[in-house]
């Protein structure tokens, strides 16, 4: 009987974190939790309640009201992950809008609100069995994860993926627009004073610039078994 663990997949933004932490839950039958979600869902409550905007943020007033953020993900089984919900409605695709990517990594530098969904990621995982993704998983929320992976892939080929992905939703965007967001949030995530995006010193990197997805599931569920034997 193979043993349950936690994998932790960390890296820059863009790099398909999501997509092989999704394959990776669905092929061992683990809990996923996509991190990124829920700073996009706190970022879009800020918004709707004017928080923030692009030239404004009034980050002691969200730190305020962050008793009456709700969290929670409920899986869909059509679509085979579970969707980010804020207060007991699905967000899944507004929090995915490039206002919300603009505005996300200055949610994320807020100490006190990386400490709550830090909480609540770590008592997700508390039982093993799950896949987590974001930009301080194997340093802060799982140090002990039995598999740490950073994700890392060129500027250029993180902010094609995202541009064609945004297209093939109906979204009117520009790939200019799109690489300057990558670059941006790469040196707010990279340089923030609180968890800062950086690689464990046990983990390993994977530069996906140039694999194929079905590649890069192989090479990493090879990882998997030698660690769940």
């Amino acid at each position: 009987m193979t043993k349950k663990i936690t994998i932790a997949i960390d890296g820059f933004s863009s790099t398909g974190k999501s997509t092989i932490a999704k394959q990776l839950a669905k092929e061992l039958s683990y809990i996923y939790v996509d991190t990124g979600a829920m700073y996009r869902a706190v970022t879009l409550y800020a918004m709707q309640h004017g928080y923030i905007s692009e030239n404004h943020f009034n980050s002691e007033d969200l730190v305020a009201d962050l008793p009456n953020i709700s969290l929670s993900f409920t899986f869909n089984e059509k679509l085979g992950f579970a969707e980010m919900f804020l207060n007991g409605t699905n967000v899944e695709k507004e929090i995915r809008s490039i206002e919300v990517s603009k505005l996300v990594s200055k949610v994320a530098e807020v100490s006190e609100i990386r400490k709550k969904l830090v909480r609540e990621q770590q008592e997700m995982g508390k039982n093993k069995g799950i896949v987590m993704d974001g930009r301080d998983i194997g340093t802060v929320v799982f140090p002990n994860a039995e598999l740490k992976l950073f994700m890392t892939a060129s500027a250029d080929k993180r902010a094609t993926r995202r541009y064609k992905e945004l297209i093939d939703r109906g979204d009117k965007v520009n790939y200019e627009e799109i690489l300057q967001n990558v670059q941006e949030r790469d040196r707010i995530d990279s340089t923030r004073e609180d968890s800062p995006l950086v690689m464990a010193d046990d983990a390993i990197e994977f530069d996906n610039s140039d694999m194929g997805l079905k590649e890069q599931f192989e090479r990493i569920m090879s990882l998997v078994n030698a660690r769940i034997q």
